[in-house]
């Protein structure tokens, strides 16, 4: 199955037989303070800038119904988002595990290391990062 939406991500996600965590973290994209006027001509236009994570949470699958449910709570929980990364934790995990994997999850967005990741936009379709 190839994953082009949010919702074949959870899918999969639930046919697993390991218990499965979905670790998220929601960015935005912004131009930097110093950029050019042609950086910033591109923001505008929706390309470059810099991602900046703005949240982050964990669920289980079976914590939601759809992208659509997800993408409501981060609605109500924080501003406007850009790209979610996403990437999923299998096994039974602790919660301080479970938070760990988060850090390093959002320090990596940071760094621009997207490898492993999966970026859906707002409308949970899959994003190619190039």
């Amino acid at each position: 199955m190839n994953i082009e939406h949010f919702d074949d991500l959870l899918a999969m996600a639930r046919a697993q037989t390991q218990p499965q965590r979905l670790l998220m973290v929601f960015t935005t994209a912004e131009c930097e303070p110093d950029a050019t006027p042609a950086q910033r001509a591109a923001h505008a236009a929706g390309e470059g800038g810099v991602l900046r994570p703005l949240m982050c949470v964990d669920k289980a699958p079976e914590e939601l119904a759809d992208f659509a449910a997800l993408a409501a709570e981060a609605r109500d929980a924080g501003p406007p988002w850009s790209l979610l990364f996403t990437a999923a934790l299998a096994g039974r995990t602790s919660a301080s595990e479970i938070q760990r994997m988060l850090d390093l999850l959002v320090k990596r967005v940071e760094a621009g290391e997207f490898g492993g990741l999966l970026p859906f936009n707002p409308a949970g379709e899959v994003v190619l990062i190039g």
